[in-house]
């Protein structure tokens, strides 16, 4: 049996990826770069709570929800490294912990901050728990003093994701 290997591979395409940025513009400005500064430099102050001991490596997220809520949480490490709380996970617990998952439903997060050192996007465990509570979202890289660097999508950080609305969840 032969199959073309053209038919098998799949990449965004161009178009693909010029829709995605005219999606991610149009939410730049529904939210407002005000708004999205503002969810900047809260990932960037609660980064400095940051418990590093063994890394050294310091991380806050901030995650903005339908509501207009704030949630912000930095990583926390313990000895037995695949226990250590990331802050993206950990801002999304929080928000749920305050019940904006009840109250705005799963799909919960607009956009998200992270501000750390490096120069990176959040890990893959990460962006799974973001898309979780979303179908797609703004992801920001914000420096450590809380200029945004960067904004993309969790659909240009996960193409064709496997998502809970695969499973019917609204």
């Amino acid at each position: 049996m032969n199959v073309s290997i053209h038919k098998t591979i799949w990449v965004p395409t161009t178009e693909d990826i010029e829709k995605e940025e005219q999606w991610i513009e149009k939410e730049i400005q529904r939210i407002g770069m005000r708004e999205l500064r503002a969810l900047a430099k809260k990932a960037s102050l609660i980064r400095k709570r940051a418990y590093q001991p063994y890394s050294k490596y310091s991380v806050g997220a901030a995650v903005l929800t339908k509501s207009g809520k704030i949630y912000a949480s930095c990583n926390a490490e313990t000895v037995s490294w695949t226990e250590s709380d990331h802050a993206e996970r950990s801002a999304i617990s929080k928000a749920i912990s305050e019940g904006e998952a009840k109250r705005s439903g799963r799909r919960f997060i607009v956009a998200i901050a992270v501000s750390h050192s490096g120069n990176s996007g959040p890990c893959g465990g990460c962006r799974q728990r973001i898309i979780e509570h979303c179908d797609n979202a703004l992801v920001m890289d914000v420096d450590i003093m809380g200029s945004i660097e960067r904004i993309t999508s969790l659909r240009i950080l996960m193409p064709y994701s496997f998502t809970p609305t695969h499973l019917g969840m609204k």
